[in-house]
């Protein structure tokens, strides 16, 4: 799905360090911060984050983002229970 919104092989292999690159968009680094957040520390999104999100999406693009990234995370959470690798 990345590739075909133009993201590189370089920058998908080293998502992880999209915080330090300058191939990303502000919007995009405010998307992959919420999908970390998300992730790690839902409960400690604050206002801060909301604020930086509404410079970039709208109310129904934030909602997209938000269930789409709840979604894979409930994948990856029922695939981690059955042992599932993910196949290419």
């Amino acid at each position: 799905m990345a590739r075909r919104h133009g993201w590189t092989d370089d920058q998908i292999e080293h998502l992880e360090d999209f915080e330090k690159r300058d191939d990303f968009s502000a919007a995009e680094k405010a998307a992959l911060r919420l999908a970390e957040q998300m992730t790690t520390d839902p409960h400690n999104f604050d206002d801060q984050r909301w604020a930086e999100l509404r410079r970039h999406f709208d109310e129904g693009e934030i909602i997209e983002l938000a269930a789409s990234i709840g979604l894979f995370n409930y994948f990856n959470r029922f695939n981690d229970v059955l042992k599932m690798e993910p196949t290419k």
